[in-house]
C-alpha cells in the first residue's frame, strides 16, 4: 500500500480534512507504526478550532494528532530492539540531542522540541513514522484503547506523582479527562479524601464514574462546607490544578492547609510556572507498572468512533459532556 486515509489540517481555518496521503517512508533510525486507535486531544481542538495559538504555532497542510496505539510493520536498518508485529504507543515529543537539557537526561525540557501532529505529521492516519527511540511497547494486559490515551495519562500521572500522597487530603481543580486521570490515580496510590471541582454537571458525574472522589461543582456548591463535611479542618494537603482558570486557582490557594503544596498542569494567567507535560520516559514507566498493577482509567474513554467518522468525533470533544475520545482506524 502506498497511500493511505488521513485527518490534515489541510487549509488554515476550521476543521481537518480527509485526504489520501503517503505512507511515510522510513529512515534507518525509524519504525513504521500501524496505527489503531488514536485519542483527541485538547491540543487537536485547538488545531481544529484553529486559534491563534495553532495559527502561529502549526504549519499547512499537516497530518494531526498524537496519541495513538499501533503495531510495528517496518523497522529501520538501525533499529535493534524493537520486532515486527510488536503492539506499541509512543512518545510523541521529538527531541533533540545537543542541548543542556537533553545532555542531562531532561528530555521533556529540551527546547529543541518538536511535536508529531503539532509541528511534524502526526498520528491521524493509517500508518506513522515515529524514531525508535521514541516507541513505548505496550504490555499484553494494556488494550489499544487505553495505550491510545497514555500520552494524558502520563501528564496526569507526572502532576499527581509531584508529591507524596499516601495519606493526604488532594483538591484537583477542573474535571477534564486528565484532572479526572488524576483522581484515579490519587486514589490508587493510597490519597485520604479526593476532592474534585468544576463547574460542569457532567463531567463531575463522569469523575464519580472512574474514580473515588467527592464531586464539587462549586457554581452551586460551597466547597468549605464540603471541607467541612468530610471532618478537615485544616484544608487540603496536595492541591492539582488542571483547569488553566484563574478563580479556580484562587478557590484551591484558598483552601490549602497552612504548608499545603500545590502541582499546576492547568495554567492560568499567572506568573507561576508548573508542571510541563511528564517525563520522559520516567512517567510512561511508572504508569504502565500502575496499569498493571490495578489502575483502572478506562472509564474516561466515553466515546469511540470510526475513524472516517472524525467530524462526529469533533463535535462529541467540543460539547463539554465527554472524556476522551477514541477514533479507531480499522475502520477508515
Amino acid at each position: 500500500m502506498n497511500q493511505m486515509m488521513a485527518l490534515e489540517k489541510t487549509h488554515p481555518r476550521e476543521g481537518l480534512w480527509q485526504v489520501e496521503a503517503p505512507v511515510p517512508e522510513i529512515g534507518p533510525d525509524d519504525v513504521l507504526i500501524r496505527v489503531s486507535k488514536t485519542g483527541i486531544c485538547g491540543t487537536d481542538i485547538h488545531i481544529w478550532n484553529w486559534d491563534a495559538w495553532a495559527a502561529q504555532t502549526v504549519p499547512t497542510p499537516l497530518i494531526t494528532g498524537h496519541e495513538f496505539a499501533g503495531e510495528i510493520v517496518d523497522i529501520g536498518s538501525n533499529v535493534q530492539d524493537l520486532a515486527l508485529g510488536q503492539r506499541c504507543s509512543g512518545e510523541g515529543h521529538l527531541i533533540g540531542k545537543t542541548s543542556r537539557q537533553s545532555r542531562a537526561g531532561k528530555f521533556h525540557l529540551d527546547p529543541a522540541t518538536r511535536g508529531i501532529g503539532v509541528n511534524e505529521q502526526g498520528a491521524f492516519a493509517q500508518y506513522l513514522r515515529l524514531p525508535a527511540f521514541n516507541v513505548v511497547p505496550l504490555p499484553d494486559e494494556i488494550d489499544d484503547d487505553i495505550g491510545a490515551i497514555l500520552d494524558p495519562l502520563g501528564n496526569a500521572v507526572h502532576t499527581a506523582l509531584s508529591f507524596d500522597l499516601v495519606g493526604e487530603d488532594v483538591l484537583i481543580t477542573g474535571a477534564g479527562p486528565i484532572g479526572i486521570i488524576a483522581a484515579a490515580v490519587a486514589r490508587h496510590v493510597g490519597a485520604r479524601h479526593v476532592v474534585i471541582t468544576d463547574v460542569n454537571p457532567d463531567r463531575l458525574r463522569l469523575a464519580t464514574h472512574v474514580a473515588d472522589v467527592v464531586p464539587v461543582n462549586v457554581a452551586g456548591q460551597d466547597l468549605a462546607e464540603v471541607v467541612a463535611g468530610l471532618g478537615m479542618s485544616q484544608g487540603f494537603d496536595v492541591g492539582l490544578e488542571m483547569s488553566g482558570n484563574a478563580r479556580a486557582f484562587d478557590q484551591m490557594v484558598e483552601a490549602m492547609t497552612m504548608g499545603g503544596r500545590i502541582a499546576m498542569l492547568g495554567i492560568p494567567a499567572i506568573t507561576i510556572k508548573g508542571v510541563y507535560g511528564r517525563e520522559i520516559f520516567e512517567t510512561w514507566y511508572k504508569m504502565i507498572a500502575m496499569l498493571q498493577n490495578g489502575l483502572d482509567v478506562s472509564g474516561v474513554i466515553t466515546h469511540r468512533f470510526a475513524a472516517r467518522d472524525f467530524e462526529a468525533a469533533f463535535a462529541a470533544m467540543k460539547s463539554g459532556s465527554s472524556g476522551k475520545v477514541v477514533l479507531d482506524w480499522s475502520q477508515a
